[in-house]
């Protein structure tokens, strides 16, 4: 699933295209109507968390694009990209997420959307599920055949054309029409506003740790790589109870998470992959074995973890028993 860095860098790829009006559409998506998007603008383009947003109005004046306009998409399709721009991060109306949030896609009939595009400013939300992804200039192409032996390239849940001749490609993505973005910069871990105090807080829950950093209440953007990831920088076993760890515990955790997503997102605007020392990995950096086990909270979504029993070791919580593990 695409997490707090990968969609920063889908925002980046995006940007050099605000201010352009869209020219033609396509895709498969029936969850929108795609064509109401022809002839708006796009406006603004925002993240929040794991949620992209994209901000369109009606077009007024000339839609033939700037000399500038032109040299930003060119330079987005050979992979150049601008700094994270922090000051988009303003809180329209505060709205919980919650824990590992699954977007719902709510089918609009034709006015709906219609209604919905045609306002002063609507927003369009991205949620990437597990694989989606954002190219810009490009369509993905098949690597390898699929389950049926057929060499099929990925078909585009969206693609916008702009009146300068280039486009962005959405790929296993969901949409959805909103009036604003749903958004709370104290939780986002990538946010210069992120609020350590809040987290910390929601760490000394008595809960398993690991059931903690996935709620996108308080750590928007964290997900299941970065919490196998960060859990082992800090040596805490992903079932221990928040309430048994010390303070200086919660805030080395804190200090991983907050680097290691900044460490992500740098490597990706350098074209560089992740090379992660725990996630799906069968021996730690150290040599030892690694567990692997399918946690979650009782009758919520449960995730893939991996651990270092050595490293990581089992804390007992106040009454002596290990904190009870949910599989």
């Amino acid at each position: 699933m695409p997490e707090g860095p990968s969609v920063r860098k889908f925002q980046l790829l995006t940007s050099p295209f605000v201010g352009q009006v869209v020219a033609k559409v396509g895709g498969s998506s029936r969850k929108i109507n795609v064509n109401d998007l022809n002839a708006l603008r796009l406006q603004d383009s925002q993240v929040h968390g794991k949620n992209l947003y994209l901000a369109f109005v009606a077009a007024e004046g000339p839609l033939v694009p700037t000399a500038e306009e032109t040299v930003l998409q060119r330079e987005a399709a050979s992979g150049a990209s601008s700094p994270v721009q922090g000051g988009q991060e303003q809180v329209c109306t505060l709205q919980r997420h919650p824990q590992e949030e699954e977007l719902q896609e709510l089918p609009h009939s034709g006015s709906e959307a219609l209604d919905a595009a045609g306002g002063p400013s609507s927003w369009l939300r991205f949620h990437f599920g597990l694989f989606g992804s954002i190219r810009a200039n490009e369509f993905s192409r098949a690597n390898k055949a699929n389950k049926r032996g057929d060499w099929k390239d990925p078909i585009p849940r969206l693609v916008l054309h702009f009146v300068s001749g280039g486009f962005l490609v959405f790929y296993n993505c969901r949409m959805h029409w909103c009036s604003c973005p749903r958004a709370n910069p104290a939780s986002d871990i990538l946010s210069v506003e992120f609020h350590r105090g809040r987290a910390l807080d929601a760490l000394r829950v008595p809960d398993p740790i690991c059931h903690t950093l996935l709620d996108q209440r308080y750590f928007s953007g964290l997900g299941n790589i970065i919490k196998n990831e960060i859990l082992y920088m800090a040596k805490i076993h992903p079932l221990t109870q928040g309430s048994v760890l010390a303070l200086s515990d919660l805030e080395r955790l804190l200090d991983c998470a907050v680097q290691f997503s900044a460490a992500w997102l740098h490597s990706k605007l350098r074209g560089k992959g992740l090379h992660p020392r725990i996630y799906q990995k069968e021996q730690c950096p150290l040599g030892h074995a690694v567990m692997k086990g399918t946690l979650g909270p009782s009758g919520g979504f449960k995730r893939l973890t991996w651990w270092c029993p050595q490293c990581q070791p089992v804390v007992l919580s106040g009454d002596g028993d290990p904190a009870p593990a949910t599989e």
